[in-house]
């Protein structure tokens, strides 16, 4: 493989980990909207397990429009 799509591989890999990590942290909710109720419901580990599956899809994100840019 070559560099480019080793990147595209790992930023796509970084991605589904975060919106799995954010289905994981939510499975068994009941209130999803509005987002502070939701917050309110989970426990501290499951909180922190959203907000780690949110960064990852960021940082995945800002990965992808910085190699866009170069590209």
């Amino acid at each position: 493989m070559t560099e480019e799509k080793t990147g595209r591989v790992a930023t796509a890999v970084g991605f589904l980990s975060g919106v799995i990590a954010c289905l994981d942290a939510i499975r068994d909710v009941k209130t999803l909207w509005p987002p502070d109720a939701l917050w309110q419901v989970l426990q501290r580990p499951r909180r922190l397990e959203l907000v780690a599956g949110i960064a990852l899809m960021v940082v995945s994100l800002i990965i992808t429009s910085f190699r866009k840019r170069t590209a």
